[in-house]
């Protein structure tokens, strides 16, 4: 589940120094908590400078109240979908540190709550850009990739700023109820139980090739 929030904020984004955590724990019956906070505290200056315009690189720039706005639509709208049992979100508006938790059932289940959301707030009439799955989880192997429609996000958007996204961070966390037994990703790191992985990247890489923090996760028997 990547950057769930670059459709709220997407401007600001890859034009800030930002660290984003994306946490996720899935339960042995599928059931779990995925936590996801955004962080661009240490280039709030240049956010607030951002604000202040009309538009960036040909992309409207929201508003503070606007971001507000979508934040509390998404909260709220992925409260009602099915499967979802607890939506919280917070936001510091002067530090501009975001972060989301989310209760689920199950993995298709989250991941089909925030596909639809996101589909009703940008009105996107090409279906196809949500399509595909970001996340999968059989009960023994979870894979992670970033979202098609994101990595094309990415890749378009032209940075003026790359020495502040060379200095920001990507750390995808997973954690599950019975040790891992293997990963596909030679850069992940586990904890001494092994019952979590951590992938950390610098964020201006990841912009430029996504699979850095793809991942298949296999757990013991």
């Amino acid at each position: 589940m990547k950057l769930i929030y670059v459709f709220l904020l997407f401007p600001l984004l890859l034009s800030s120094c930002i660290e984003i955590i994306d946490d996720i724990t899935i339960h042995t019956d599928g059931s779990g908590i995925f936590k996801y906070s955004i962080n661009l505290s240490s280039s709030k200056l240049k956010v607030n400078s951002i604000l202040a315009l009309d538009s960036l690189n040909g992309k409207k720039v929201p508003s503070l109240a606007q971001i507000e706005s979508k934040i509390a639509t998404f909260k709220t709208s992925l409260a009602e979908k099915p499967g979802i049992s607890s939506v919280k979100t917070e936001f510091n508006s002067v530090d501009f540190i975001l972060k989301i938790s989310i209760e689920f059932n199950s993995v298709a289940q989250l991941q089909q709550g925030i596909k639809t959301v996101l589909q009703e707030m940008n009105k996107e009439k090409d279906k196809e850009a949500y399509e595909g799955d970001w996340i999968t989880w059989d009960g023994k192997t979870m894979s992670r990739i970033i979202p098609s429609m994101l990595a094309a996000k990415a890749k378009s958007f032209e940075n003026s700023d790359v020495d502040l996204l060379k200095n920001g961070t990507y750390t995808s966390i997973s954690r599950f109820d019975k040790p891992i037994l293997k990963s596909s990703n030679s850069n992940c790191k586990l904890n001494p139980s092994k019952t979590a992985s951590m992938l950390q990247v610098n964020t201006y890489d990841l912009k430029l090739n996504n699979s850095l923090i793809e991942n298949t996760i296999t757990l013991t028997p």
